[in-house]
C-alpha cells in the first residue's frame, strides 16, 4: 500500500503534465527544495551514458515493480527502449543542470530529480547538440537504488525555457511606430529589418527569442538585423501588419518577416515555418539569417 501511495503521490507531482520543460519546472513547484549535495545513483547513470553502457545501465532500473519510462504526452518505452535511446546518442559530453531533486515526504529511500541535460551527440555524421529535459524517481530496493519512473520531453535542437515570465511582446507599444524607427536605423546601419509576430503566452515564441540569444546565433543576427517583436494577442493584435506583410495568423506563430532598409517585403511565413521552433536546429536559424542578410 506504502508502495502505491508513493507512486500514485509522485505520478501526480511529476508525470500528468504537458512536455515543456515550463510545464515540468511548475508541476515540480510544491515539491522538495534543492539539494545542492549529488545523488550517486543519478551521477552514476550519467557516467554509464556516457560511457554507452548499456549493461550497466540496465542494473539501474527496477524489474519489480518493472519501471516506467515516459516520453512526451502520449508515449511509453520499456527498459530496453530506454536503454537503446539514452546509448543511441552516442554522448561526447552531458551537462546537467538540476532544477529540482529531493526526497518526497510520503516515504522515505525515495529520490526525485528533475534535471536538464545539455547533451553533445555524435550519433550522426556530425556532432549535435540536443536538450532534453527529464524527472526521474528512485527508490531503494534491497539496499540499491533503482529508477522506478521516468518521463523526459522529446530530444530539442534548441535550448527550452524554464518559463513564458519574459515579456518579450510588450502589450502597450505601438508596432507601426516600433517598424518605422527600425527601418530608419536599419538605413543608417546598413541593416535589414526582422519582423517577429508572436505573444508572449507562445511557448514557442520564447524557445525562438532564448535561440536569438546563443553565442553563434546572437552575433550575425545584431550585425545585420533590426528586430522588432509586434503582439499579436490573442490573434486580435496588430492584424493589419500581418495582413500587410503576408504572414497569415492561422499558420500559427511565431511567424517571421524580413524588409529591406527601404520598407520593401523580402520575405514573408507563409507555412508555420517558425510555428514549432522548438523542432529548429541552430543551423536551421543561423542558414535563414544568412540567406536575408544585407549582401
Amino acid at each position: 500500500m506504502r508502495n502505491a501511495q508513493l507512486r500514485c503521490v509522485v505520478l501526480a507531482a511529476l508525470f500528468v503534465f504537458g512536455s515543456t520543460l515550463a510545464t515540468f519546472a511548475q508541476a515540480m513547484a510544491g515539491l522538495p527544495a534543492k539539494d545542492d549535495k549529488p545523488f550517486a545513483p543519478f551521477e552514476q547513470w550519467k557516467d554509464l551514458v556516457l560511457k554507452g553502457d548499456a549493461a550497466g545501465l540496465r542494473e539501474l532500473y527496477s524489474t519489480n515493480p518493472v519501471a516506467q519510462i515516459k516520453v512526451g504526452a502520449d508515449s511509453e518505452l520499456d527498459i530496453s527502449g530506454d536503454i537503446h535511446f539514452w546509448t543511441g546518442l552516442k554522448a561526447k559530453s552531458i551537462k546537467i543542470d538540476v532544477l529540482q531533486n529531493g526526497s518526497p515526504q510520503v516515504q522515505p529511500g525515495a529520490y526525485q530529480i528533475l534535471f536538464r541535460a545539455e547533451i553533445h551527440s555524435l550519433a550522426g555524421p556530425a556532432e549535435r547538440t540536443y536538450y532534453i529535459t527529464e524527472g526521474q524517481l528512485w527508490k531503494q530496493q534491497d539496499q540499491q537504488w533503482r529508477m522506478v519512473l521516468a518521463k523526459r520531453t522529446q530530444p530539442s535542437r534548441l535550448e527550452q525555457p524554464t518559463s513564458n515570465k519574459k515579456d518579450i511582446y510588450s502589450s502597450s507599444t505601438n508596432a507601426h511606430a516600433d517598424i518605422k524607427q527600425a527601418l530608419e536605423k536599419s538605413a543608417k546601419e546598413h541593416k535589414r529589418v526582422l519582423i517577429v509576430f508572436g505573444a508572449n503566452w507562445c511557448y514557442d515564441c520564447h524557445v525562438l527569442d532564448l535561440a536569438f540569444e546563443r553565442p553563434d546565433i546572437a552575433p550575425l543576427l545584431g550585425a545585420n538585423f533590426e528586430v522588432v517583436h509586434v503582439d499579436v494577442g490573442q490573434g486580435d493584435k496588430n492584424q493589419d501588419l500581418m495582413k500587410d506583410y503576408g504572414v497569415p495568423m492561422d499558420r500559427g506563430i511565431p511567424a517571421i518577416a524580413v524588409l529591406d532598409s527601404n520598407g520593401k517585403l523580402l520575405y514573408s511565413q507563409k507555412n508555420g515555418e517558425f510555428e514549432k521552433a522548438r523542432a529548429l536546429g541552430p543551423e536551421d536559424l543561423l542558414k535563414f539569417l544568412n540567406e536575408w542578410k544585407p549582401s
